[in-house]
């Protein structure tokens, strides 16, 4: 017991720095935003505590918050679709190739480009055709010509145009993350269900997935909660256009604070980032629970 009870104080030296900058670097921001979201601040003059009026004209007055918060979401539905496309893809080069750690951090490269490296690519790719865009240049070569646009300038294609820079981007840190996951499975279960008969997709669906699916929660986590603090892409890109069709909560949360001077206002966006982010957070923990529940 007295071993027990140095180790645990052993254990509390080492992980109260680390606690109190955490606490320090995310908590008390946090803090410091639901308490400035009550504030009519421009962020430099004198503040004036109004209540919750930030938050009654954010969600009954302002005309560009909820679709903002639609295009938000649908850009988190949408990385959550790449994760089975970054699983499926583990499984082919886990089971196909020889020597897969070249090719799995191939597909990592682009995740470690700069974010302003890959906006300014991806904006070469979308240029009309006139300008040298890549796109739209292809297109015409193989007879599509009807299928050109300004893909980025207009509002139709605009955020359907992110969306792909998203996956181009992050699939392979999802591939990377699912590909690990697969690697630590122990060869012996898959050659005791080989011997069972059970081989290809048959040892994927009764091994690999269940199996997996601890690695699969933490890459949907960690895609959705970036997909709704998207910005730093969207403001390289569009920078929220054309005519606000690009504007997710996060780049109206910047133009509001930092445009229109309004900080306190956009501090209350801020706090609904911050729920948003945990109630979706909660959400797939129960989900992924009562899903290991059922496979247990």
């Amino acid at each position: 017991m007295h071993a027990m009870k140095v180790s645990r104080r052993t254990i509390a030296v080492f992980v109260l720095p680390c606690l109190l900058l955490y606490i320090g670097l995310v908590f008390v921001p946090i803090l410091v935003s639901f308490y400035s979201a009550m504030l009519d601040w421009n962020g430099i003059g004198e503040a004036r505590f109004i209540g919750l009026d930030n938050f009654k004209e954010l969600f009954t007055k302002d005309a560009v918050f909820w679709p903002s918060v639609g295009r938000t979401l649908m850009f988190a539905l949408f990385s959550m679709a790449e994760i089975p496309i970054a699983l499926f893809v583990a499984i082919l080069i886990s089971r196909y190739v020889r020597k897969p750690n070249f090719l799995v951090s191939s597909y990592f490269l682009p995740v470690i480009l700069s974010v302003v490296v890959v906006g300014q690519l991806w904006k070469t790719v979308y240029n009309p055709a006139s300008l040298g865009g890549m796109l739209n240049q292809l297109l015409m070569m193989v007879g599509l010509d009807s299928w050109t646009k300004p893909w980025l300038t207009d509002p139709n294609t605009a955020m359907i145009a992110l969306y792909f820079v998203a996956l181009w981007q992050y699939l392979g840190y999802h591939v990377l993350i699912q590909f690990t996951g697969i690697q630590n499975i122990p060869s012996e279960i898959y050659e005791a269900a080989r011997i069972d008969g059970a081989e290809g997709f048959t040892a994927d669906r009764y091994i690999t997935f269940p199996m997996v699916i601890p690695i699969f929660k933490i890459s949907l986590v960690l895609a959705i909660i970036g997909s709704l603090q998207a910005f730093d892409m969207i403001m390289v890109m569009t920078g929220g256009g054309p005519a606000h069709a690009t504007d997710v909560t996060s780049t109206h949360m910047y133009n509001m604070s930092f445009l229109s001077m309004r900080y306190g206002y956009g501090s209350a966006m801020a706090v609904f980032l911050v729920v948003e982010c945990l109630a979706a957070t909660l959400l797939l923990n129960a989900v992924f629970r009562r899903i290991e529940g059922k496979l247990s």
